[in-house]
């Protein structure tokens, strides 16, 4: 495998059902979807398998999106965000489990009955110890996003790469689901990313990701065996980097 060691975002979306299987009326995808959470495991654990340590940060908006309230204090909305990003760690943990994956989760803010505290060093042990490990709470401090939090894991444990699972090809200069005509980005800078207002990641985690030198692949997960060959060093989705 191209990849030693490796932090994979995922958004609270990826893992969401159907509205009615979570009782709420309208067309928004909430709740999760175990048999989504399941197939992804699969996978994930067949690159754990070929000996890649992989680490995982996990966003909650299948279950709150802080910025959508108006009236709630922004602080107060990002923690319960964060509880929302646990939920989906907790579940994630437990389809890696059913499957007899080795994995642990930690989250940056305390919950000692439910989750390990986030500290750097047990991390990376666990990851040398070839357990998956994922990481909930953000950053475990309001006003940072979780595409934020993953960068700053990736830099706290050494990640060669910070890769972004999405429900598309990669990066395109706009919404291809809206615009027939979005152009695929195959390969970008930190910089162009910032200056086009690209849709990566928000511009905290880029600028970060700039300053430590860690390459952003963004890639479709839903495309069975893509995440392997993607690891392995085929050159599917789009990569973010310096070069």
């Amino acid at each position: 495998m191209k990849y030693r060691r490796v932090l994979l975002k995922f958004s609270g979306k990826a893992l969401a059902g159907e509205a009615g299987e979570a009782g709420k009326a309208g067309d928004k995808k909430v709740g999760i979807d175990f048999e989504k959470a399941l197939t992804f495991a699969r996978e994930i654990k067949k690159c754990a398998d070929n000996g890649v340590e992989i680490a995982i940060v996990v966003g909650g908006g299948n279950f709150w999106r802080g910025k959508a309230n108006p009236y709630m204090d922004r602080a107060t909305s990002d923690y319960i965000g964060m509880l929302a990003t646990t939920m989906n760690a907790l579940a994630f943990g437990d389809a890696f489990k059913q499957i007899g994956a080795d994995v642990r989760v930690q989250t940056g803010i305390e919950m000692r009955q439910v989750a390990e505290f986030y500290i750097k060093d047990r991390a990376i042990r666990h990851l040398e110890k070839g357990r998956i490990t994922i990481f909930g709470c953000g950053t475990g401090s309001p006003f940072f996003s979780t595409d934020t939090a993953a960068a700053l894991r990736a830099a706290e444990i050494k990640a060669e790469a910070l890769i972004k699972a999405t429900n598309v090809d990669g990066i395109y200069d706009k919404d291809p689901k809206v615009y027939p005509d979005a152009r695929f980005i195959r390969h970008t800078s930190y910089l162009e990313v910032l200056n086009k207002k690209l849709k990566v990641m928000d511009s905290t985690a880029i600028s970060l990701c700039m300053e430590e030198d860690i390459p952003v692949l963004v890639f479709n997960i839903h495309e069975e065996g893509s995440l392997e060959r993607l690891l392995a060093g085929e050159e599917i989705g789009s990569i973010v980097s310096n070069e």
